[in-house]
């Protein structure tokens, strides 16, 4: 009789399944409800009644006001808007960009673009062995030239949550444009941009069980950011392009099941996560919590596990069903260690060994313990056949 093989997806912080009530308000706009929101015809002015609709949608889940909320393509866009766009529309203030050494790459590679190929100076702040950023380093960077200091919620990949609202203050003292990429926090824990003080913010539909292709950036009413995209006036001259009507049907969907099941959601997935990191940690020796202990996203569990290489766990994890990944998914098939472990002090040969696991609104107490359950016996298999392991 064969084992028992679960299906068990643990990268939420990679992607999200569309939850049902996403994919139900998204259908009637592939066929039926197709018009062009700049037209003048009823099935145009549909389709622009819907996009009003979910700009007040996502308003709500982050305490914006609707004009304040740009639709663009998803969080890679918006980030690259809110530097490029603010450095472009304050070129008189000056030509400085300070960001930190855990950024995403859509934000980290965007900067260095913008010096490299714009002639901007840049200065990336270094965070501590937590993956925290000092805000008293970033009030030293700031220059009389800095334009923009962009600074995430919290990490993609170990799951720290930074004190923006300290940082923010200092950027609002020094007159300074203040940017977050809120990817992985909006619709995971509580944002709220007037709580946080910032003054621009990205998020993305498909990190919160709304469809891939879709996001937004949150533009905080006086803040000077040029268009991104040229070719048109839709979305008030912000980001040119006919909208991407069913996306944007589908975040709003997204945005108002995450207003309902958000305290609740993280609470469950607080228990959950340190039931894995509890069991992970008590089966096998030698294994590493990444990020802050306690100022950490609710779904995360990022862990080192010594001797081994993190690749190979997620492809025989792979083999059990279970989905896991390894440093960043979006740079997965390079062979280089995470930039954020070794921002963060761990050593090269150590970050190899780097896991995530990301739970989401549907991993269960059996999902869990069916990790617990096959981890141990996996890792010690690989550890016998690793040069690394002590003899």
């Amino acid at each position: 009789m064969s084992e028992e093989r679960r299906f068990v997806y643990l990268d939420n912080a990679a992607t999200t399944q569309p939850a049902q009530e996403v994919a139900d308000a998204m259908a009637p706009y592939l066929r039926e409800r197709y018009g062009n929101p700049s037209a003048l015809y009823s099935i145009g002015r549909d389709s622009k009644n819907t996009i009003e609709e979910a700009r007040q949608s996502v308003a709500e889940l982050i305490g914006a006001a609707p004009e304040e909320v740009t639709f663009t393509s998803g969080g890679s866009e918006s980030d690259n808007m809110a530097l490029s766009g603010t450095l472009i529309a304050q070129q008189s203030k000056g030509d400085h960009i300070i960001t930190t050494a855990i950024e995403h790459h859509a934000v980290l590679e965007t900067a260095q673009w913008l010096e490299k190929r714009a002639g901007k100076k840049l200065t990336v702040v270094p965070v501590d062995s937590l993956g925290m950023v000092d805000p008293d380093d970033i009030r030293k960077a700031i220059t009389p030239r800095t334009v923009v200091v962009s600074v995430m919620h919290a990490n993609n990949e170990v799951g720290t949550v930074q004190r923006l609202a300290d940082i923010s203050k200092i950027c609002r003292k020094a007159g300074v444009t203040f940017h977050t990429d809120a990817v992985q926090t909006v619709g995971n824990i509580k944002v709220d941009v007037n709580e946080l003080g910032v003054d621009l913010l990205s998020l993305s539909g498909h990190k919160l069980y709304g469809p891939k292709g879709v996001g937004a950036i949150f533009i905080r009413k006086g803040t000077k950011v040029e268009k991104f995209i040229h070719g048109g006036e839709q979305e008030r001259g912000r980001r040119a392009g006919t909208e991407n009507i069913c996306g944007i049907a589908g975040l709003a969907a997204a945005a108002r099941l995450a207003m309902g099941e958000l305290k609740e959601k993280a609470k469950r997935l607080t228990r959950l996560r340190d039931r894995l990191i509890e069991g992970i940690q008590a089966n096998i020796e030698a294994v590493t919590l990444d990020g802050h202990p306690t100022l950490r996203l609710p779904n995360n569990a990022h862990i080192l596990i010594s001797y081994i290489e993190g690749e190979a766990i997620c492809l025989q994890l792979d083999t059990l069903g279970i989905c896991a990944s390894t440093g960043s998914a979006c740079s997965s098939e390079a062979l280089e260690p995470s930039h954020v472990l070794l921002a963060m002090g761990v050593q090269p040969l150590d970050a190899h060994g780097s896991v995530r696991f990301s739970l989401g609104r549907d991993t269960t107490e059996e999902d869990i313990d069916y990790v617990i359950e096959k981890l141990p016996a996996l890792v010690a298999r690989l550890r016998s056949m690793s040069p690394l392991t002590p003899r």
